[in-house]
């Protein structure tokens, strides 16, 4: 039996903090792990601009409410499901992925916790546990399943690494460079393919 595991954002919605980015006018807020490899240090930076700006978790979500699953994704995902049990591993958090969540008909997800005050202010982050992708998969694994994951970012590295089939989907350059040993997608019918490979 396989488990397919994906990440969330560049892979099956737009990545929620360049489209905060946008609607607020903040270029700084635009970095993502696409960009930044250490998680820690890139959470800090985003609560620090939300702090200076004294924006709010509902301002974020606001945003949220009116994003879509990028084109073919939810296809993409009814697809899979039929095919494979399918897990979202992603480093987004359950405040925010709920809207996203419905459009593409709930599918399992693990990810992490925002912590803010009756004000909305978001004050911290709780992380669900240090590098969950990676552990997910090694935990399917140690269950006797196989794996085939894909991601985007540098944070999904670790998690196509220990899968048994690790696929990149439209990855940066700079990505596709340091980590030419997997494979990459461009679209949707490129992922299928791989997938089918793992079979």
């Amino acid at each position: 039996m396989l488990i397919a595991c994906l990440d969330l954002e560049g892979v099956l919605v737009p990545e929620v903090w360049i489209n905060f980015a946008l609607a607020t006018g903040i270029e700084e807020l635009k970095a993502t792990t696409r960009d930044i490899p250490d998680y820690d240090v890139l959470m800090k930076q985003r609560l620090r601009i939300l702090g200076d700006n004294k924006l709010t978790l509902p301002d974020i979500q606001n945003v949220i409410a009116e994003m879509k699953p990028l084109d073919g994704a939810r296809e993409f995902l009814d697809w899979l499901k039929i095919k494979f049990q399918v897990v979202i591993l992603s480093d987004t958090f359950y405040e925010f992925a709920a809207p996203l969540m419905a459009q593409l008909d709930y599918p399992t997800l693990f990810c992490h916790n925002l912590v803010y005050n009756s004000q909305g202010e978001i004050t911290d982050y709780a992380i669900r546990l240090r590098d969950q992708k990676r552990k997910a998969v090694l935990a399917f694994k140690n269950l006797n399943f196989r794996v085939a994951a894909a991601g985007d970012s540098y944070n999904d590295t670790s998690m196509l690494a220990a899968a048994d089939i690790g696929i990149l989907f439209r990855p940066p350059q700079n990505v596709i460079d340091e980590f030419p040993q997997f494979p990459v997608t461009q679209n949707y019918d490129e992922l299928k393919q791989q997938f089918l490979m793992a079979v």
